[in-house]
């Protein structure tokens, strides 16, 4: 049996080899940039690196709020006994937002009225009594009076008597003695009678005082009464409504929220990274979608919230026709003024804060790779930090098919 043999062929082998070699150089070669690709000129755009100052801004997110709220809460103890407004409806300051109910507090402002007049009664009738007893000390006075003005007489006739020679020695002393006690007589009685005066005063103005205190426990449970309409005490609108019909209420419990409507203020979300760097009073520029309106920062929190902090902002100008509590809106705030800045307009596809491989244009008519650094965006301004010189030009279309090579040649 003859066996035949393939005859082997090494030329093959290495023509295979060299291929695959060649292969990969050439993939090295594209993977390492030193290869070169021509792009056509009219179909990039191009960016001029400008420089000069530039207001820095931080884009902000929040919405509207109230300026003004109010709690409106139970004046006693009740029951929902009727609702009349429902939250989102404009309400004035005598709105009536619901009714309570509560038979014991009307029986309590009854008694009270009940023992108020008891005791305005009491004290006219004490002032009677006291002015009877007032005319009995004059009374008395008087009859004092007369008593000294008879003892006077006597005294006078024992005088003239004496002088006659016809009335005694003692007569005419009893005249005296009798005149003397008399006047004494009188000046106790009178004595005791501004003491009366006084204590009928005191006692007058205890009276009152009892009065005055009921007066004011009437008032309290009158008013007591009357907040059981629970009225809405501001202008705005009713944001929360709390309770339901029926519902049983205590002292004090939450029923419902009213809000300004318009006066308002913008709460507004920082970013983390600039928020410490914005003082209060700084500028804010607040778009509502149908305007821009300025206000100015009033208070910054401390506490941190995913990833932004949380800030007030008073409006400094008239609100454009949406605005609203609970309105979103955006705003730009005031951080910095930097000096000498690089910058360009805003693209897509350039990220603040970031380090790209951007394609510069060089006076050969290539474009060349280069590593930029931008800083903040503010105003549509995208800040350059590093890499760029003013004047240059950088490619700002969409070049991420060629970012593996280094540079390009511009062809018209």
């Amino acid at each position: 049996m003859k066996i035949a043999l393939t005859k082997k062929q090494p030329w093959k082998k290495w023509t295979a080899i060299a291929s695959f070699t060649l292969l990969i150089s050439y993939a090295g070669y594209s993977v390492s940039g030193k290869a070169t690709k021509s792009v056509a000129l009219n179909q990039l755009s191009f960016q001029t690196v400008a420089q000069g100052d530039l207001d820095i801004y931080a884009n902000a997110y929040g919405e509207f709020a109230s300026a003004k709220e109010r709690l409106l809460t139970a004046p006693a103890l009740g029951k929902v006994s009727e609702i009349l407004v429902r939250p989102g409806t404009k309400v004035t300051p005598e709105t009536i937002i619901l009714h309570l109910s509560n038979p014991k507090l009307v029986q309590e402002v009854n008694a009270a009225n009940g023992q108020l007049a008891q005791q305005l009664a009491q004290r006219e009738a004490f002032k009677y009594e006291q002015q009877s007893e007032r005319l009995n000390y004059q009374g008395r006075i008087a009859d004092i009076e007369a008593e000294i003005e008879k003892a006077e007489l006597e005294l006078s006739v024992n005088e003239n008597l004496m002088d006659l020679g016809v009335s005694s020695k003692i007569e005419l002393q009893r005249a005296k003695l009798a005149v003397k006690q008399e006047s004494k007589k009188l000046g106790f009685e009178k004595k005791k009678y501004k003491q009366f005066i006084e204590m009928q005063g005191h006692q007058l103005t205890q009276r009152d005082i009892t009065i005055k205190q009921q007066q004011a426990q009437v008032s309290l449970l009158e008013q007591q009464l009357e907040d059981m309409k629970v009225k809405a005490g501001i202008s705005g609108s009713l944001q929360t409504l709390e309770i339901e019909l029926g519902q049983s209420v205590q002292l004090g419990q939450s029923l419902a929220k009213v809000g300004s409507d318009e006066e308002l203020i913008a709460r507004l979300r920082l970013p983390q990274n600039q928020a410490d760097q914005i003082d209060i009073n700084a500028p804010v520029l607040i778009d509502t979608q149908k305007g821009i309106i300025k206000a100015h920062i009033t208070r910054i929190e401390s506490v941190v919230n995913n990833g932004s902090v949380l800030a007030e902002a008073v409006i400094d100008e008239a609100l454009t026709s949406n605005a609203r509590p609970a309105l979103s809106i955006s705003a730009q705030v005031f951080v910095k003024h930097q000096l000498n800045t690089s910058f360009i307009e805003q693209v897509p596809g350039f990220r603040p804060r970031s380090k790209q491989g951007v394609f510069v244009r060089n006076t050969d008519n290539l474009l060349v790779q280069k590593d930029v650094t931008f800083g903040e965006l503010s105003q549509n301004k995208l800040v350059i930090t590093s890499g760029l010189n003013p004047g240059e030009q950088l490619v700002s279309s969409n070049t991420q098919k060629y970012s593996q090579y280094q540079q390009l040649t511009l062809t018209e």
